[in-house]
């Protein structure tokens, strides 16, 4: 028997081991569970908060071919399962035929679908420049923005374990505060022959809000590739990460079943 290998991809504000629970649950259904940080991410949160400048110049372009050429690593095509940008860079990879299935969950906007400019915290100086540093959430704004339907308690405790900046180049990209966005914020929503894709929204996210995630979903109404949409109920951006992941994780695990995606697949 093969393992189907899935890539998790984190987004924003929050570090690769956002997936550790992810990872360990779809291992212990039979899938390759792989979550790669980005270029120079430090091996810990609180270290990458510490010294941000490995991620300072990063920017949309970059994590997009950083990914792909992950995926396009197996032998075995791979499930990519996207949070917040990671869900934006899911969407351009399946839309260009790179990997087998795709979950993009409270994904940064594609096309001509824009945030909200005063869902994303931009600092101090309230904008977002290629050059200038990366942006970071004091615990205050993580629990407003991230974590709100989280205790202050918990969503501190998962500042602690998972939050980390975000560089400007990168924000920049995905058109806050009105920039111009980046070609690669971009997905082919008209490919009839790419594979499954679920977008998943939370309620109650503020930073991409579940109508963003609808708006989105129209843009795929024109395609014949299988399309699902998904909200939860009372749910904040942190629904990867908050005490509810695994009714998530265990939600995407069984739509990649009903769409013939299974972690054991016979050889031949």
């Amino acid at each position: 028997m093969n393992r189907t290998p899935v890539v998790f991809i984190h987004g924003a504000w929050l570090h690769a081991l956002s997936w550790e629970a992810w990872a360990e649950r779809f291992a212990s259904r039979g899938f390759l569970a792989f979550a790669p940080g980005w270029p120079g991410e430090a091996t810990r949160a609180r270290d990458a908060r510490a010294s941000p400048g490995p991620i300072a110049g990063l920017d949309l372009a970059a994590l997009t071919d950083h990914y792909a050429d992950i995926v396009r690593s197996f032998d075995i095509s791979p499930v990519i399962i996207g949070h917040s940008v990671g869900g934006l860079i899911a969407q351009r990879l399946i839309g260009a035929d790179v990997g087998r299935a795709a979950v993009a969950i409270a994904a940064a906007p594609i096309n001509e679908v824009l945030l909200p400019r005063a869902a994303v915290p931009l600092g101090e100086h309230g904008r977002a420049v290629g050059e200038a540093p990366p942006v970071s959430l004091s615990p205050e704004i993580f629990h407003q923005v991230v974590a709100n339907t989280m205790t202050r308690e918990e969503s501190d405790r998962l500042f602690e374990r998972y939050a980390m900046p975000a560089p400007s180049r990168l924000l920049t990209d995905l058109g806050c505060a009105y920039a111009a966005r980046s070609p690669f914020a971009v997905a082919d929503t008209g490919n009839a022959a790419r594979g499954p894709l679920l977008l998943v929204s939370g309620q109650e996210d503020r930073l991409v809000p579940d109508s963003v995630t609808r708006s989105v979903y129209k843009q795929y109404g024109d395609s014949t590739a299988v399309t699902d949409l998904k909200q939860f109920a009372d749910r904040a951006h942190s629904l990867v990460i908050d005490g509810g992941w695994r009714f998530v994780a265990d939600y995407v695990l069984g739509w990649l079943e009903e769409r013939g995606v299974r972690g054991l697949v016979e050889e031949g």
